[in-house]
């Protein structure tokens, strides 16, 4: 068994330690919404979707923060199979019970049946129809398309009964019908709202090191990008990214997005 091995093996449970720290304090945030909605209902109503933009938020944060635990805990037990087959002495092998006894108690603890119910469909209705006259991040591309592709669109209405956002494109289209605008219908689930301008505490603050998606900069495209700011001080500052596929010279440019025009990155993207 090589030191790298095992340093490895302490990496991946120090990140399952981050990651268990980084939940509760999202569930935290969750649980202070709740107990506001659920002893001022009318809270809702006076502050417009400002609640539910940011409590979707936590949820979509929430549900990251899950799928990231599954990695490392299945990272971590392929790295102890490995070990283990390879034969280990009597104090190594008590090393490498006492990590997987750890994880196995976090993921316990961090059961998806910890968090307070999710959003009823009802206030995401709500949510939705309240988003008229609002840029957000579509793809408009269908579900068996190659590649995703997201744009800045106007939502012009919503159909509560078929789940429905019709929406257009502002930037005049290059297509041969002489380049008008272009209309989309939309389901719910291929639309993003991106956080409010004047309201920075509904927005998300993504990590470095985390992948999102972003309006690359002099367009209405969104692409996958990576956040590299070494610090944030305020949910207010910009971001600074790093674009997939943005090489020039051979290096990575490094572009300012402000934190309104990024967005969480959807679950299998195609880019």
């Amino acid at each position: 068994m090589s030191t790298i091995e095992i340093s490895s093996i302490l990496e991946n449970s120090k990140e399952l330690d981050r990651l268990r720290k980084e939940q509760e304090d999202v569930l935290l945030e969750i649980n202070k919404i709740h107990k506001k909605l659920q002893s001022t209902p009318e809270m809702v109503e006076k502050s417009g979707d400002n609640v539910l933009l940011k409590l979707r938020a936590l949820y979509v944060q929430a549900k990251e923060l899950s799928e990231n635990e599954v990695s490392v805990s299945n990272a971590l037990i392929n790295q102890l199979d490995t070990l283990l087959q390879s034969g280990l002495s009597a104090a190594q092998r008590k090393k490498i019970e006492v990590t997987e006894q750890k994880k196995k108690r976090m993921k316990t603890e961090t059961d998806i049946s910890k968090y307070p119910p999710v959003v009823s469909m009802r206030n995401q209705l709500e949510l939705a129809a309240g988003l008229k006259g609002e840029q957000v991040a579509a793809r408009v591309t269908p579900d068996d398309a190659e590649k995703d592709e997201w744009f800045v669109v106007k939502v012009t209405y919503f159909d509560r009964e078929a789940k429905e956002f019709e929406v257009f494109d502002e930037e005049p289209g290059d297509d041969e019908d002489g380049g008008g605008q272009r209309t989309y219908k939309l389901p719910m689930s291929r639309i993003i709202p991106f956080p409010k301008r004047n309201d920075p505490s509904s927005a998300p603050d993504y990590p470095t090191g985390k992948c999102v998606l972003a309006v690359y900069p002099g367009t209405t495209a969104l692409y996958k990008a990576t956040v590299v700011n070494p610090h944030r001080k305020r949910k207010s500052d910009d971001y600074l990214l790093e674009f997939d596929d943005d090489e020039e010279d051979g290096s990575m440019p490094q572009r300012t997005v402000p934190f309104h025009k990024v967005v969480p990155l959807p679950e299998g993207h195609r880019q």
